[in-house]
Order: structure tokens, then C-alpha cells, then sequence
């Protein structure tokens, strides 16, 4: 494991680097009186509950800041202009206006304000208390990510956790929010009542894909983990001594400052491993803390790769927050086209990044390339000479290549985390023996999502369509053409049970199109294409499922459990339905499918002979349709946990044709004299022969044949006369 270490160099020393730039200068300021500003809420002022100051700043829009001290400042322009102290109206009867803990979460302020959550919507400006938390809570943590407005980005800033600091774990309730803090609910964490030691923070670590908990116990802390494999272990103790302040830094990389006036504390892999932050005050001068180095800490700030520490001293201290530890050079070179960027990796998917690095002449480069979850991406570095600069150095290319850990081959499956799981991790790219400069060399760094793909969809192939073939007609069909399916044919409930009343539906040619041409007796199953930003991927081979979405169940499947060779009794629509309730109309997708071929001591094989639902994969399972034309509008959804972290699922028609009219004369009415006239036939066959050698019989042989005789005769005397 790569031990992070933090470098930070005194305040003199930095100054002289930088061009002996003064440390504090006048700055002037607009002022209310002569510029606007925005009317203040009348309510109570809020202030800040702990002795020292504190300042927050938005990590992805720099401009805006709260302060936190004997009076609480929120500003949207950096402090550029003068600012009347933050106040909570006095609809919202907090009684005692002291804060506790606060958070930016996207475009409002969260405030923890008596032991309950208030948002202050900055852009609106206006106040809102949360609901859903039911017992006291002290802080409120969470994360702002800042890459793009993807959807998972965006769900990274809108999560939020509140909990009350220094209750014991095993009965401390912890509230989670998915709502910018809004609207909470109960956190449901494995192994909670197990756990021993007083709360010290509640954090979801993105870059592991992890929710993190803070055990406090004996002057000892280490951090729980709520996914497998971390779950399994605690992280390494370390010194817990006062109250830490836990800062996660911006970029989603797994680095935690802790800190107190007298410790400060640093992890590079969300609390996995925490270590102590040495202090570089001379050239030959190391102290191994800030404990023993005598300085006592006011307040700290931090962005993706640096740190500045300012002390009670007056003295202000810095730290580059890379891989390794730092030293003094003069110039080099790391770029790519990477850094500071969101990408994304579905299932079965692989993402290369290049790099260029240049070092100084005579040294050869040793380039750390350093994923923040292995146990979720794997990465493979090549790095190659590249040409050379004019001035004689030596180019460096470096291919990287990412997977997910799973697909490498090379982890052992303990060690990897859950495949069906989307997760987060980011790359980081730095140079080892790198020391502080001027012009700092900076880590590259990318986020990386290991979930769904934007801009996948599903298509079904309709090569042959109803209006192709003239059964149907395309301008009678966007005609608000509608049509009626039978009540014995249909089930609004999806139980396969017969309706009271027929049902008339409207059809959407705007979504379906034309349906697609089927014949009854042919057993038949729909060509799923993957399509991807409008380009044709492939023919996919996952399993799905279809449902005909009006109820009609005049359709069933050519496999039973039976024949599909299931080992454990299969899901069908019903069973899913049941057990997911209300929570959307079709409820089956990849995240609640379980394969039938696997086994499960919950579901054992009970019935083998129902109708195997499930399309697609190892089995050749087709639907077969009873005889009856008509439309039927199939709702159809990927199920293959393995295919894709995205929700694939689409809406499509089907014209059935072929069946011959079922008849209107029930079966007995037919069927039964045709078996009596089968019968009597039979019996006349046996019976006549045996009468004919009677005398009865005899007589009525020469009757027939006189009677022949007669009708001859007649018909050549009709035939001379003419």
C-alpha cells in the first residue's frame, strides 16, 4: 500500500519561492452603502458553536464562501463586497440560533441549527426546514462534485448525511438524504448494533463507493466500511486525541484531512490507512507532528492537490497533497487531456487515457499511476520514448489503460467488489521523488464512473412491418386509430384472469410506429439491437423479459422451468410484481433479477412444468401466440445483470395475424353428433353384410334390385320420346 505523506514548508520559505510577496496586504472592499445589497431575512443572527473560525468555500464555484465564527457570513462574490451577518427567520422558532455543523450542497446551504437541518436556498433566498429527522443531530456531512452535470454527478452532490457526533454507534440513528437534505430518511447500516465506540463522522467515500463510519473508542478511532470487501475489516487505528474536524477534499479522491488545534492528520485512501503530517520547517529540520513541532493550528484550507495551514502563530504553512513525498527541483513536465475530467465505464467496457511526461535531463522518470478502488478498476500502465523537446529532453509517452478489476483476471474474487454494483473511482497520475517548486507539478487526476453509459438505448429490429405488407395502413394508424381487445383476453391486473368489460385502446403511433409482423403459429422472439448516441452497436444475446403492457395474455413461451433447465424455481411477472409492490408499473429489471440456473436454497424447484419467462441468453425460449390477430404493445426489459449498468428497456407493437376465426358454435354442439354418425357408421359396416344372407335380408336385396330395374326402364323411355 502506497503511504501518503504531506510535505508542508514554512510560511518565510514559501514567500521567498513565490518572489518575497507579502503574506497580508489592505485590500478595500464595496461597501452597502454605496453598492445594493440583497435584503436580508429578519430573524435571529446565527453563530458558530465552536471557539475557533471556520470558512467553507464551494468547491466548484469559487466564489462562493460561508464563514463561520461569533457572527456567520455567506457571500456569493468571494467577500468582494460588504455583507450583513446570516439570520434565520423567526418563522422557522429554532430557540437557540447556535450552529453546529454546516455543508454546501449544490445551490443551498445546509445548517445544522439547534440539533435539527435548515436549507438556505441561496439563489432563491429563502429558508426551509428538512423533514424526516426525528431525533437530535449535531453535523451534517456530504460532497460536491464538480466534473460535469452528468446524472451521477449530480446525485453525488445531492447526498447528504446527518447524525448526532460522539453517540454511541450501536444505538445512534443516522439519517440520509438523496434530496440536497431536504427530505431525510433512517440510514440503514450492516452490522451497526455490532459496533463499539462513540460516532465521530458519517461520510460516503465515492472513491471507494463506500459509506464510511468513524469509531471513536480509547483514544483510538478507525473507520467502518458498509461494502463488500471492505466490510469484512476496520481500517487501521490511529490517535485520536480532542475532537477532529474531518475535511474531504474536493475531486472525489479519497484524501481526508483531520485535524484539530494540536493534530493534523492526513489518509489518501478514504480512512483506509491514516498517518501523522510531518513538518518541513528548515531544510534539515523534520518534526514528525504538528504536536511536536509547537504550533497550533487556527484553521486549514485545502483544494484537489494543496494545502495551507495557518497557525495561531501567524505563520502560514504549506503542503502539496500528492502520492509521495516532495522536494525541491527546477523544471518538468506532466500533462493529459485527462486531467480534471468525468468518464465512464459500463459493463464489458475499457477506457485509455495517454499521458505526456518530460523530465529533467540525466534522470529517469518514475511516473505512479494510482486507482482510489482496486477493488473496482484495474488499470495497466505503458510507458514508452516518445521524441525530444528542442532543448534536448527526452519525451515520455504513457498509455493507460482501465478495466474493471473483474474483467483483468488478475484479482482474486475476494478482493474485487461486487460486480452488479455500480461504483466510483479516480485515477491519479504523479511523478515519484517529485519536490515543491514555484510552479508545482501538479497530480493529474480523473474521475471515473464504472455504471451506466449515457446515450444507450435498445431498438427492436422490424425488418417486416404490418404496413410493409398492407395489413395496415400508416396514415389510419396515426389517425387516432384505436382498437378493442376482448374482455376474455385480457387482465388490467396482469393474473391472467378473464375482464368484465372490453377494452378499447388508442394507439401511439408516434412512439410505436408501425407494429411488427408476426405469424400465430410461429414461435417467435423480438431482435434486440443496442444502440449507442445513434449508432448501431450490436445485436445483443442478455436475457430479457416481456410483458404485453394492456394485460392480454393470449401469448406463452415455448420452455418450461423444466426444459429451460432451471436448477431453482424461476421468477415470472407475478411473483416480481408482488414483492415489488407499488414502485413502478414493471418492476423487473436488472437489479431484482435472479437466475433460475443458479442455486437457491430459497427458491427451490417446486413447480417444473410453468412457462419459463425469461428470453434471451443460454436459452432458446420463444414466445408463441394462441390463435388470435390483433395488436399487442409489449413492454420489453434487459434483465442480464452483466449486460449494462443502464436501466435498457423500451416499448414496441406486435401485429399477430394468420389465426383462422375461432367458431361461434360451442364444441359440444358439433362434437357430439359427429362421434353418433361416426358410430352408426361403424355399425352399419359390421351389420348390413351379416343381414344380407337372411331371408329378411334376401327379400330386401331383391326389392332394391327391382326397383333398379324400374328406374332404368323409366329413364330410356323419357330419353326415346325426346
Amino acid at each position: 500500500m502506497l503511504v501518503l505523506m504531506l510535505v508542508a514548508a514554512a510560511a518565510l520559505r514559501l514567500c521567498l519561492l513565490a518572489g518575497a510577496q507579502q503574506l497580508c496586504r489592505v485590500h478595500t472592499v464595496r461597501t452597502g452603502k454605496v453598492f445594493h445589497v440583497s435584503p436580508q431575512i429578519q430573524g435571529d443572527h446565527l453563530y458558530f458553536a465552536s471557539s475557533s473560525a471556520r470558512l467553507i468555500k464551494h468547491p466548484c464555484k469559487q466564489n462562493i464562501a460561508l464563514y463561520l465564527g461569533r457572527q456567520i457570513f455567506f457571500t456569493k462574490d468571494n467577500f468582494e463586497s460588504s455583507l450583513l451577518p446570516l439570520s434565520i427567520p423567526t418563522s422557522m422558532k429554532v430557540s437557540v440560533p447556535e450552529v453546529t455543523s454546516a455543508h454546501i450542497a449544490g445551490s443551498v446551504l445546509l445548517l445544522v441549527v439547534n440539533q435539527k437541518v435548515y436549507i438556505y436556498d441561496y439563489e432563491a433566498n429563502s429558508w426551509n426546514a428538512s423533514i424526516g429527522i426525528e431525533h437530535p443531530v449535531s453535523h451534517i456531512s456530504g460532497d460536491n462534485c464538480c466534473y460535469s452535470r452528468h446524472p451521477f454527478c449530480v446525485d453525488i452532490s445531492n447526498s447528504v448525511f446527518a447524525y448526532l457526533h460522539g453517540d454511541q454507534i450501536s444505538q445512534t440513528t443516522i439519517y440520509v438524504s438523496n434530496s440536497r437534505g431536504y427530505e431525510f430518511q433512517k440510514f440503514a447500516y450492516e452490522r451497526q448494533a455490532e459496533l463499539v465506540g462513540s460516532l465521530g463522522g458519517v461520510f460516503y467515500f465515492y472513491s471507494l463507493s463506500q459509506a464510511g463510519l468513524l469509531l471513536i473508542d480509547q483514544g483510538k478511532a478507525m473507520f467502518s466500511y458498509s461494502e463488500h470487501p471492505l466490510n469484512r475489516s476496520l481500517g487501521l487505528p490511529f490517535d485520536y486525541n480532542g475532537t477532529l474536524d474531518i475535511l474531504i477534499t474536493p475531486g472525489q479522491k479519497g484524501m481526508l484531512i483531520l485535524w484539530f488545534e494540536r493534530s493534523l492528520l492526513v489518509s489518501g485512501n478514504a480512512g483506509q490507512f491514516v498517518d501523522t503530517v510531518h513538518v518541513n520547517e528548515e531544510p534539515y529540520v523534520l518534526y514528525s507532528s504538528v504536536s511536536e513541532a509547537s504550533i497550533t493550528i487556527h484553521s486549514i484550507a485545502a483544494n484537489q492537490n494543496e494545502l495551507a495551514v495557518l497557525t495561531q502563530e501567524n505563520n502560514l504553512y504549506y503542503g502539496s497533497l500528492g502520492i509521495l513525498p516532495s522536494h525541491l527541483v527546477k523544471v518538468e513536465l506532466l500533462q493529459g487531456e485527462f486531467d480534471n475530467k468525468m468518464y465512464i465505464i459500463d459493463m464489458n467496457s475499457n477506457l485509455e487515457l495517454t499521458a505526456l511526461m518530460i523530465s529533467r535531463p540525466g534522470t529517469s522518470p518514475v511516473p505512479l499511476a494510482m486507482v482510489s478502488n482496486p477493488h473496482s478498476l484495474g488499470l495497466q500502465v505503458i510507458i514508452y520514448e516518445d521524441g525530444y523537446t528542442y532543448d534536448g529532453n527526452t519525451k515520455h509517452r504513457l498509455n493507460i489503460s482501465l478495466r474493471q478489476q473483474h474483467h483483468w483476471g488478475t484479482a482474486d474474487p475476494n478482493f474485487t467488489s461486487s460486480i452488479k454494483r455500480p461504483t466510483v473511482s479516480t485515477i491519479t497520475l504523479d511523478v515519484a521523488n517529485k519536490e515543491v517548486s514555484c510552479v508545482d507539478l501538479k497530480p493529474l487526476t480523473a474521475l471515473i464512473s464504472v455504471g451506466c453509459e449515457q446515450g444507450k438505448k435498445i431498438v427492436i429490429q422490424n425488418e417486416i412491418s404490418a404496413c410493409h405488407n398492407g395489413i395496415l395502413d400508416p396514415v389510419g394508424l396515426q389517425d387516432n386509430y384505436s382498437y378493442v381487445i376482448e374482455k376474455e383476453a385480457y387482465d388490467p391486473n396482469f393474473q391472467g384472469q378473464m375482464s368484465h368489460e372490453d377494452l378499447v385502446v388508442y394507439y401511439r403511433y408516434e412512439k410505436l410506429g408501425c407494429p411488427h409482423l408476426v405469424y400465430y403459429n410461429t414461435p417467435w422472439r423480438p431482435v434486440v439491437e443496442l444502440w449507442r448516441e445513434g449508432k448501431f452497436q450490436e445485436v445483443t444475446t442478455a436475457e430479457f423479459v416481456l410483458l404485453e403492457v394492456n394485460g392480454l395474455f393470449t401469448y406463452t413461451y415455448s420452455l418450461t422451468a423444466r426444459t429451460a433447465l432451471c436448477r431453482s424455481q424461476p421468477q415470472n411477472w407475478t411473483t416480481v410484481m408482488d414483492s415489488a409492490g407499488n414502485t413502478k408499473p414493471f418492476p423487473w429489471d436488472r437489479e431484482n433479477y435472479v437466475s433460475c440456473h443458479d442455486l437457491n436454497d430459497d427458491a427451490p424447484l417446486k413447480w417444473p412444468d410453468v412457462p419459463y419467462q425469461i428470453l434471451g441468453g443460454p436459452t432458446a425460449n420463444k414466445v408463441i401466440f394462441e390463435q388470435r390477430n390483433g395488436i399487442y404493445i409489449f413492454f420489453l426489459s434487459i434483465v442480464d445483470p452483466y449486460y449494462s449498468y443502464c436501466h435498457l428497456e423500451t416499448t414496441f407493437s406486435v401485429y399477430v395475424y394468420g389465426a383462422l376465426p375461432l367458431s361461434i358454435i360451442p364444441k359440444t354442439v358439433t362434437v357430439i353428433p359427429l362421434i353418433m354418425a361416426i358410430l352408426l357408421s361403424v355399425w352399419l359396416a359390421h351389420m348390413v353384410p351379416k343381414l344380407l344372407h337372411t331371408k329378411k335380408g334376401l327379400r330386401l336385396k331383391e326389392f332394391w334390385v327391382s326397383l333398379c330395374r324400374r328406374c332404368r326402364r323409366l329413364c330410356t323411355f323419357s330419353r326415346g320420346r325426346r
